[in-house]
């Protein structure tokens, strides 16, 4: 899925704008997450063994939310492949823009709802033919297959075959810090950027498509 240097910038670049926005989502919603569900489960069985309803409310709120994305991602994807790829960009970057401005608004529920829902819809970018696509928006998956390859390297296989998933990881990293240091000054505007990002993404996946068909 990652097989040209292209496709690992793109989704080393949608990493890191997972990584902003959960940056913000996390410290805006204190301990939640927009787009790691598997924190969000974590948190909800907490919260059910505590008996903190609310809690376990939003855990479950956002989990149901990012799988709405996700199936919505999906739909776009299926079909189409590669060629929707550009349309699914520019959809994320209108859910984005639309949450920064329900942020301006005070709509700041309706603001970590469109998130999750945008978080959800970005792992449907590399989309697999009539199954799952390469998760984005979470690198548990990536530091498993950096120790497996690793492994496989050191045993004769390929040397650098896990670099990719390190820059996924990586990625999401630096674009956690970069949310959260956004947030720190400017709040749930600083989803404006992640929009302008998402945008600037969908006319390289327009270049890259200009490029391959060429």
């Amino acid at each position: 899925m990652l097989s040209s240097k292209q496709n690992v910038a793109l989704a080393s670049a949608l990493s890191g704008l997972a990584g902003f926005v959960d940056g913000i989502g996390f410290l805006h919603l204190g301990g939640l997450f927009v787009s790691f569900m598997s924190g969000n489960s974590t948190r909800l069985g907490v919260s059910i063994a505590e008996m903190d309803w609310r809690a376990a409310f939003e855990a479950v709120g956002l989990i149901v939310v990012f799988v709405a994305g996700a199936g919505c991602g999906s739909a776009i994807m299926l079909g189409g492949g590669e060629k929707r790829r550009p349309w699914l960009l520019l959809t994320e970057a209108v859910l984005l823009a639309i949450a920064a401005l329900c942020a301006s608004f005070g709509l700041q529920g309706v603001a970590v709802g469109l998130l999750a829902f945008a978080m959800g819809l970005e792992n449907s970018v590399f989309q697999l033919q009539g199954g799952a696509g390469l998760g984005l928006t979470y690198v548990t998956g990536a530091l498993v297959k950096i120790g497996q390859l690793i492994a496989a390297a050191l045993n004769g296989g390929p040397r650098w075959e896990w670099f990719p998933n390190l820059m996924l990881w990586a990625s999401l990293v630096i674009g956690s810090v970069a949310g959260a240091v956004a947030y720190r000054h400017i709040g749930l505007n600083a989803v404006w950027f992640g929009a302008a990002a998402a945008l600037l993404l969908s006319a390289v996946a327009v270049i890259m498509q200009r490029q391959t068909a060429a």
